[in-house]
């Protein structure tokens, strides 16, 4: 069993909390991403699960076994780092040899592990190599043949993609994602770009300021955000908010911005109707609005606007538009009606719409 449990995993700077009291179970071969912006502690938790960082409060649990005062070497994980860590003088092999060697592993053991590795990799015609003789993605994979090599219960990923162009980014994610699922390994992989984190991730863990916000599947984050930073952050580009009243009887609310109005669905009024008359904020992603097309019956759930500009992406375009004195994207498919300084109706889907609590920010249930 490689299951990795944290209990209320605390670490200070200080007076500053870079952790804060995280409580997370990830499960045995589980694809977990943690996910969230630069300096909001991810990195500082994951070097925590492997001992390079010492917890101020808490238990870590490997495998059933407590590892607060383990020494690294001793809680059987490996870790992949965003800048290879390579040993330049070292050909592909010996990089690879190198820490089964260090803890006195027999040389056929050594020769076969680093074969396997090299052949799940692609790196077989590579072995003879030095790293400056390879590009960033051949690199990357020789990074992950040494920790691949150590058979260890949990691989630790420090953002390993982002040094590499964007290119190779989506094909080291594909080459990552059939990696986890040949090795069915628990995986814990960091990043702040959350196309990694929806791409890849069975889970996704999303971090703030040091505090776990949610944690589930990517399309549970994406369609029920738990609150207006999770919806701003997953999803691209970012979800729209606008302050907004929620008027109306049960069975028939509206949302009422300064410029527009939404009738919302049956469905979503029942369990909305304590907050009516209520001050709310209405979030509506970019790609859940559509350009009014004529004859289009819209039963009113329209936002009349004026185009700003327009971003063209072949088939798809990103809208960028103003109502009133409030800005907003769209993303839509490319439409060459739409132009700069037109005036549009975007049509709202109103089914897939949120209302955040503009006090606690934490969507209205």
């Amino acid at each position: 069993m490689a299951e990795v449990i944290l209990q209320q995993v605390t670490k200070m700077f200080g007076p500053v909390a870079a952790v804060n009291q995280v409580d997370l179970e990830i499960k045995d071969q589980e694809f977990l991403v943690l996910v969230g912006p630069s300096g909001c502690g991810k990195s500082t938790l994951l070097r925590m699960i492997a001992g390079l960082e010492e917890i101020t409060s808490g238990n870590i649990i490997i495998g059933g076994r407590r590892v607060n005062d383990m020494a690294p070497k001793d809680r059987d994980i490996a870790m992949v780092f965003q800048n290879y860590a390579l040993y330049p003088h070292m050909s592909v092999y010996d990089n690879l040899a190198f820490g089964l060697r260090l803890r006195g592993v027999p040389k056929a053991v050594v020769a076969e592990r680093v074969q396997q590795a090299a052949s799940i990799l692609g790196l077989e015609a590579l072995l003879r190599r030095k790293p400056k003789e390879m590009s960033g993605g051949q690199r990357q994979r020789v990074a992950l043949g040494r920790a691949i090599v150590r058979e260890p219960k949990v691989f630790l990923m420090d953002e390993p993609l982002s040094n590499l162009d964007a290119k190779l980014r989506v094909q080291m994610r594909a080459e990552l994602i059939k990696l986890h699922q040949r090795l069915r390994t628990t995986v814990i992989y960091v990043t702040h770009d959350q196309v990694e984190a929806m791409t890849m991730g069975s889970r996704i863990a999303v971090i703030k300021d040091g505090l776990l916000q949610q944690v589930d599947s990517p399309q549970q984050i994406y369609q029920k955000p738990a609150n207006m930073f999770v919806a701003e952050f997953i999803g691209s580009p970012a979800m729209n908010f606008f302050p907004a009243r929620l008027n109306g009887q049960p069975g028939n609310l509206q949302v009422e911005s300064a410029t527009f109005q939404l009738a919302l669905p049956q469905t979503s009024s029942r369990h909305l109707s304590a907050h009516v008359g209520r001050e709310v904020v209405l979030g509506i992603r970019p790609e859940h609005m559509v350009h009014r097309q004529r004859g289009q019956d819209t039963r009113g759930n329209v936002i009349r606007a004026k185009v700003d500009v327009v971003e063209t992406l072949g088939s798809e375009a990103i809208v960028y538009l103003m109502t009133g004195e409030h800005g907003f994207v769209a993303r839509t498919h490319y439409d060459p009606t739409v132009r700069s300084g037109e005036d549009v109706e975007m049509v709202v889907g109103v089914e897939q719409i949120h209302l955040f609590d503009p006090q606690t920010q934490a969507v209205l249930e």
